[in-house]
């Protein structure tokens, strides 16, 4: 095992090696950073205070923590349309084409209600229905792009939320930034509000007067709006970011060094937290892409984000074949997985777990990031395995029925009893079993009633 050392910004892993396996382990970990215990205490207060003051107390907070007096939380549509109006003609034509992809591409797969009929007087279905209200929090820290915002309101849009809020984050001045104002016009959003971070997330989760409770919370990216997730979750529900950002991406003999490098260095643009891996089987393509960071790095000017994350989380995997190096991804189960590749749609099949995979040399993720259409997967840390990108079935609620006539009741009874007693459930039983009775003496009633007739 090599370590990272001079002009080597991947630090070097091989399979058999003396290590290799501690190492991996490590990586397939995903230590993130945990918040201290002052963190999470200072977000539990903002929490309890917004839940008791309201709107009182989320001024004062943001008084105190933000220098900003605001009479009204919710930005004035005047100073929204302002906003719109201050972003560049290109800049507003490149925003609407990446809304009008996302938007068409979460249409194609709405699911619809359904009903089923059964002989006997037996019906029952599935209703789909939008949530009523949902709410954007982005980080105070001003994480949130205007992609991001466009990603995460469209889906929304898409299956006709009546309300979408989306919680900005503000200059110094109150100001919100012109492109999220933008952003948040084309993608459907309703209400801006000029607050963010886990006051915004608490003022949602509880409504506070002026911000209304609404069902489901879509987060940004930021370790105090995890905390915040953790504080309310059960109160309101939660979706968006979480975990590192991460990126694994499988090399042959095919691909470009430039462009490999290239794709790395923009994953690892995100900071400190990201993680960036590449694997290959090919001992020559590694080196040259080692070469091209280092130019590339040269080349590009001020990249102290991509510098700190690759000096602290960039690792190359150097396997025997590629069927091996997919192996390993399946074990890492990455939030994007590029497959820079020859034959990249029939390695693409044997995936089961990434979030995202972009398939080809000329599928880089950042067309992923922007507009391809498709979502972005904001889920590190493994959740790959049993977590989907954010979509319509977010912002959906599946609401089951069922409804029996008397002859179904009469024909399913006595099995529903019987697995009631299984159960050890004899009230159970005997709600069936009440109506049972009923059944059978309407059922007497009409014999007798007709045997009079005779």
């Amino acid at each position: 095992m090599t370590s990272k050392a001079g002009a080597k910004w991947l630090e070097v892993l091989k399979p058999g090696d003396s290590g290799f396996e501690k190492a991996w382990d490590s990586l397939c970990a995903r230590q993130a950073a945990q918040p201290t215990e002052s963190q999470v205490a200072d977000v539990a207060e903002r929490v309890s205070q917004i839940r008791a003051g309201g709107d009182r107390a989320l001024r004062s907070w943001i008084r105190s923590a933000r220098g900003l007096d605001l009479d009204r939380f919710e930005l004035p549509q005047e100073e929204w349309d302002q906003g719109c109006e201050a972003v560049e003609a290109s800049d507003r034509a490149a925003l609407g084409k990446a809304a009008m992809r996302i938007r068409e591409f979460q249409r194609k797969r709405v699911p619809s209600s359904w009903e089923m009929r059964e002989e006997g007087g037996g019906s029952m279905g599935q209703r789909v229905r939008p949530l009523s209200r949902v709410a954007i929090v982005a980080s105070a820290e001003g994480f949130m792009t205007a992609t991001d915002l466009i990603m995460k309101a469209s889906p929304a849009s898409a299956v006709e939320v009546p309300e979408i809020l989306f919680a900005a984050p503000t200059d110094s001045e109150g100001r919100v930034r012109p492109e999220l104002l933008m952003a948040a016009r084309i993608a459907g959003v309703h209400r801006v509000y000029k607050l963010a971070g886990p006051e915004a997330v608490a003022a949602f989760a509880y409504g506070t007067g002026d911000l209304p409770r609404v069902d489901k919370v879509v987060l940004g990216e930021g370790s105090e709006l995890e905390i915040a997730r953790n504080a309310l979750s059960g109160v309101v529900g939660f979706c968006g970011d979480s975990g590192p950002r991460e990126i694994c991406l499988v090399a042959d003999k095919s691909a470009q060094p430039a462009w490999v490098a290239a794709d790395l260095l923009a994953h690892a643009e995100s900071g400190g937290r990201a993680q960036t891996i590449l694997i290959t089987h090919l001992k020559g393509l590694l080196t040259k892409v080692q070469d091209q960071l280092v130019r590339q790095m040269k080349n590009a000017g001020e990249l102290g984000h991509a510098e700190q994350s690759l000096a602290t989380a960039g690792t190359a995997i150097l396997t025997p074949n590629l069927e091996t190096s997919m192996a390993l991804a399946e074990i890492y189960a990455p939030e994007k997985l590029v497959l820079a590749v020859e034959s990249p749609e029939s390695v693409a099949k044997t995936v089961l777990n990434a979030g995202e995979i972009f398939m080809g040399h000329y599928t880089p993720p950042a067309v992923g990031a922007y507009l391809a259409g498709p979502a972005t997967y904001r889920g590190g840390g493994g959740r790959a395995r049993f977590e989907s990108a954010l979509g319509i079935e977010d912002f959906l609620k599946r609401t089951h029925f069922v409804k029996f006539e008397p002859p179904k009741l009469r024909e399913l009874g006595a099995e529903t009893m019987r697995l009631a007693e299984l159960a050890d459930r004899p009230g159970h039983g005997n709600s069936v079993e009440l109506r049972l009775q009923k059944i059978r003496r309407a059922r007497r009633e009409r014999e007798q009633a007709r045997e009079s007739e005779l």
